[in-house]
């Protein structure tokens, strides 16, 4: 199984990631794969740091059973846990691991939630409306668009989705949920692309795209989880440790984005001629903005295309 799914799965940036987080793990320590996924940035980082260790992270317990083999060439130094993101002071405490030196987390899907038809991620096919990242909890993307409001579908897909035409998809939904409940996503999909003015169904992609990206953060509450994340992988990071994230839409690079800056800025008055130390900013910035994959990489996998990329180091600590 795992061979079949390694053909769909290209990590991304995956280079560039390699080349910002080896530094912290020259001398050995720990690497945290905030969203395992099939670890194929995990699996470069082990390969290239040897004297590294990895705490894995994954909500999805498929996810995991496939890392797990094919991670299971570097032993010991490896070790997973089935959780969310969010709970990465939990996992570090149940690991013994108070301080880490590199983090990543890349909150695209991963190939085996896109490719496995039953997952429902994908709006091409007609699949089950599920989009749980973890499938043994929690309400599925059935029953967000089934039982929520007209008024709350509305900013669900307006503030999630970016969807200029929210008012209408939720109207519309709501609308045809009445006759028959939504069960499968062609249905839904093709009730999306009737609710958006014909002049529009052919800009900005495929007309279910933003729809399906605000279902799948609400029914995983995503945004909610990256800002717990954000703080506590701040924290977790030793002097010298490394953190890169890679976001794949506005909104989360829009969260990133305001961590990063914060962590990375003097907390001092304007004017001062000396800085505190306790004023000092505990990060540097390791990208200008944030980074996007080369045309090539585009081109090599479409998947990547959205991606953007921001990583920060803590900095070594000052004597007061």
């Amino acid at each position: 199984m795992v061979q079949a799914v390694e053909a769909g799965h290209v990590p991304v940036m995956a280079a560039r990631i390699v080349e910002l987080l080896s530094p912290a793990l020259a001398d050995g320590g720990t690497y945290v794969d905030c969203t395992l996924g099939l670890a194929g940035h995990a699996r470069m980082i082990l390969s290239t740091s040897p004297h590294a260790r990895l705490v894995g992270i994954d909500r999805d317990a498929d996810a995991l059973a496939i890392a797990r083999e094919r991670l299971a060439e570097f032993g010991d130094r490896v070790a997973l846990y089935e959780a969310v993101y969010d709970e990465l002071p939990d996992v570090l405490a149940e690991d013994g691991t108070p301080k880490v030196q590199a983090i990543l987390a890349d909150l695209g899907l991963s190939s085996l939630q896109i490719d496995r038809r039953e997952r429902g991620f994908a709006y091409s096919v007609d699949a089950p409306l599920d989009m749980r990242m973890t499938q043994a909890s929690g309400p599925t993307a059935a029953d967000v668009v089934n039982t929520y409001g007209e008024r709350e579908l509305t900013r669900i897909l307006r503030t999630y989705g970016e969807e200029r035409f929210a008012d209408r998809i939720a109207r519309a939904l709501v609308r045809e949920r009445a006759a028959t409940p939504f069960t499968t996503s062609a249905r839904m999909v093709q009730v999306i692309s009737d609710a958006i003015p014909a002049a529009a169904r052919h800009t900005g992609g495929h007309p279910a795209k933003r729809t399906f990206q605000a279902l799948r953060i609400e029914v995983n509450r995503e945004l909610e989880a990256l800002e717990g994340l954000l703080p506590a992988a701040l924290d977790a990071l030793a002097p010298g440790g490394r953190l890169a994230v890679l976001s794949y839409h506005s909104l989360e690079d829009r969260l990133v984005k305001q961590s990063f800056a914060a962590a990375s800025t003097d907390t001092a008055p304007r004017g001062l001629p000396i800085v505190p130390v306790e004023h000092r900013a505990a990060f540097r910035l390791l990208t200008r903005g944030a980074e996007r994959p080369s045309p090539e990489e585009e081109a090599d996998n479409p998947r990547a295309a959205s991606a953007r990329l921001r990583a920060t180091e803590r900095l070594q600590e000052v004597a007061a």
